[in-house]
């Protein structure tokens, strides 16, 4: 009895901010994964080990959490003013499910990195020392980002002092610019979807609660933590090992979803796992991270909490961040009221690895609110590079 022969494909396995994924260069996969599709969607389950039904990912490249079950695509720029576009992919653990509606803000960090390395940005531009720009174009949400990436002796730097909570080793800063973050995709609309900075979100079986609903970095849901029940102090135990938690979440996410437009009808979430998200607010407070590491509530300006891929995240999403950050800047939303509210160009938030300061610009344009950029440090380093193996007829 034959069998087919697994195919080589050139893949990078790069860690980003507090999340790793397997990074492709587009020319280097097969020329019938080069467009969107069934048969992209394949290859990239397949590099990844989905669907799993054990959830281990054993059979791949993923971690079997939604912060290492992640695809990235990079091809050089056609676009004037930019080097790269850059697609993510957020692979699904159990399910054969790829989806394309958001950006991963922490892989963000590692794509600057990955196209310098790569060939992928323009000598000329690429200094020996010092601070290379790379302008990134994000496809999935179809903005520009700009990675400031250290370069020592023409080489892309990653060692460093620069210390990420959520991240156990240093590395070297990456400054990461999120401009006009407004999540215009594929949905379009204004960073409000509803023209409210704050809505009354009815969801039926767990109440009627005030939130924010916002296109920024991501779509996300912000509701307060005493709303349901929580701190907004909780670790990853306290939500991923309660079912009925979980379920919750995820009714609130769907409901959620109907409101900020992004789909039409409740059961259309399960066909949207990536976004939007759902985030947890609090004042600051006391407590002690996952790593035993404690957090004083002075050294904090709030306290939050995300779901991701149906699961309390382990520190923060980097575009969550940006959506964190942004609705800071804006008086009036749970997060810049919980924050102690007024005027707020940047936000140290509480989360349960650590902490993260992000910054953001707002201004009011005919009475809509905008935000011009948002502003964080990341790091990224390069954890194994070659080739994928996947077996031929797996797409």
């Amino acid at each position: 009895m034959s069998h087919e022969s697994q195919i080589r494909i050139p893949a990078t396995y790069m860690r980003g901010g507090t999340s790793k994924g397997v990074f492709f260069r587009l020319d280097d996969l097969p020329e019938v994964a080069r467009v969107p599709g069934a048969a992209r969607d394949a290859l990239l389950l397949r590099v990844i080990g989905s669907p799993d039904p054990y959830g281990k990912q054993t059979d791949g490249m993923g971690g079997a959490t939604s912060s290492t079950s992640k695809t990235v695509i990079v091809s050089a720029s056609t676009r004037p003013d930019h080097d790269v576009d850059y697609l993510f992919g957020q692979v699904a653990i159990d399910k054969p499910f790829v989806d394309w509606s958001g950006n991963c803000g922490n892989l963000t960090a590692a794509v600057g990195s990955f196209a310098i390395s790569n060939g992928l940005v323009d000598a000329a531009r690429v200094p020996a020392d010092g601070i290379c720009t790379v302008r990134i174009w994000q496809a999935n949400i179809r903005k520009t980002i700009i990675a400031h990436v250290p370069m020592t002796a023409g080489e892309v730097q990653e060692t460093g002092d620069f210390e990420l909570d959520g991240v156990t080793f240093p590395a070297a800063e990456v400054a990461v610019e999120f401009l006009d973050p407004a999540d215009d995709g594929e949905e379009g609309g204004a960073m409000f979807p509803t023209g409210n900075v704050v809505d009354e979100l009815e969801v039926p079986g767990v109440g009627t609660f005030p939130a924010t609903l916002i296109n920024a970095g991501i779509p996300t849901i912000f509701i307060n933590a005493d709303s349901i029940g929580y701190t907004g102090t909780e670790l990853q135990d306290a939500v991923n090992g309660d079912p009925k938690a979980l379920a919750m979440f995820e009714t609130i996410r769907a409901y959620g979803a109907v409101r900020m437009g992004l789909i039409a009808r409740i059961d259309e979430a399960a066909g949207r796992q990536h976004t939007p998200k759902v985030a947890i607010v609090a004042p600051p407070a006391a407590y002690t991270a996952s790593s035993g590491k404690g957090i004083a509530a002075d050294a904090i300006d709030l306290n939050v909490r995300a779901m991701s891929m149906g699961k309390l995240h382990h520190a923060m999403m980097g575009t969550a961040a940006v959506a964190i950050g942004t609705a800071a800047a804006v008086p009036g939303t749970l997060v810049n009221l919980a924050a102690g509210g007024g005027d707020r160009t940047a936000v140290t938030f509480g989360h349960p690895s650590g902490t993260l300061r992000v910054g953001a610009e707002a201004v009011q344009v005919d009475g809509k609110w905008q935000v011009t950029k948002a502003i964080m440090s990341r790091s990224a380093r390069v954890l194994m590079e070659g080739r994928v193996r996947v077996p031929a007829d797996a797409f």
